[in-house]
């Protein structure tokens, strides 16, 4: 079982990159394997064809939508309710996309806001540096525990993906080989899942990267040319607003800041397919002084257990 106060003791970024934390080496094969394939899939396959292209591009697109809308705002901060059947299908192309089960994601992405810029805050670069909170952190310390941060999703239209995911990303690794051939085993599975994993640890790594930052005060960035990488996920790339106000479901706040999650949102909203959208309450410029800037709105912040058990009643 994860034990914070372990992590400052122990400091395991300082052990060698290769060796996985206990009950890892799964995690730590896989992240292995889609990267070593990847690069093979690319120098026989650099360029694919158009049709593997247009299915490895619409599921890249599905699942970020999946990571960014349900996974992030709904689940793990609880800023809007989906329609159940549009959670589940959102939920799939998640865990197809490689982004891991919801209970899972959840736990880990309130555990960082409970203690981020901390020790504690294992995704961190502050302490471990890039490469730590890129990949190490996934394989070389223990998962966050689910029944502390995220025990209002311990219900089984949510535990079924845990025992689904290893058959879901299977399936999602031999798909382009059934439908293609070995040009789409490589862009429809490793490639794609190399590429989603990627953007995706950006948001830990590169939007918290702030060296000049002073301990225990916000590091967290907006980036903008980050986001057009990140396709249907632009908009996780505002990551200060996001920190400095995390009961939003938007996470662009200027007309300028593309938050193509956010449209999401207010397309299903339309449609009366999602509701309880949580908008941002307008926030007074950053000041001068670090604590001031990073003080977040005042109310309930679902990124912690307790919140997120009430904030699932009152859903």
């Amino acid at each position: 079982m994860e034990n914070t106060s372990m992590l400052a003791e122990r400091l395991p970024w300082e052990q060698p990159w290769w060796r996985p934390a206990r009950g890892q080496r799964a995690t730590f094969s896989y992240l292995i394997a889609i990267h070593i394939l990847s690069l093979i899939g690319l120098i026989l396959f650099p360029i694919p064809s158009g049709s593997v292209f247009i299915v490895a591009l619409s599921l890249l697109l599905l699942g970020g939508l999946g990571t960014s809308v349900c996974y992030h705002r709904v689940l793990a901060h609880r800023t809007a309710r989906l329609n159940p059947v549009v959670e589940q299908i959102l939920i799939f192309f998640t865990v197809f996309n490689g982004s891991g089960s919801p209970i899972q994601w959840t736990a880990n992405h309130r555990h960082h806001h409970a203690k981020a810029d901390t020790i504690d805050d294992v995704s961190s670069p502050r302490f471990g540096g890039f490469w730590w909170a890129h990949l190490r952190w996934l394989y070389q310390w223990p998962q966050s525990d689910p029944k502390r941060w995220s025990p209002d999703l311990m219900i089984h239209r949510y535990l079924v993906w845990s025992a689904l995911q290893p058959v879901v990303v299977g399936g999602a690794v031999v798909l382009g080989l059934i439908i293609f051939g070995w040009e789409g085993f490589f862009w429809v599975g490793p490639i794609r899942l190399m590429y989603a994993l990627h953007m995706q640890c950006f948001v830990n790594s590169l939007l918290h990267l702030s060296p000049n930052a002073p301990e225990h005060t916000d590091s967290s960035r907006n980036i903008w040319w980050l986001g057009p990488l990140q396709l249907t996920a632009w908009g996780e790339n505002w990551h200060r607003n996001h920190h400095r106000n995390p009961n939003t479901a938007r996470f662009g706040w200027t007309r300028w800041q593309v938050d193509v999650g956010w449209y999401f949102l207010m397309f299903l909203e339309k449609l009366r397919l999602v509701e309880g959208v949580k908008r941002p309450k307008p926030l007074r410029p950053e000041r001068r002084s670090v604590r001031a800037a990073v003080r977040p709105e005042r109310g309930r912040d679902l990124s912690s257990p307790r919140e997120a058990r009430e904030g699932a009643r009152v859903g």
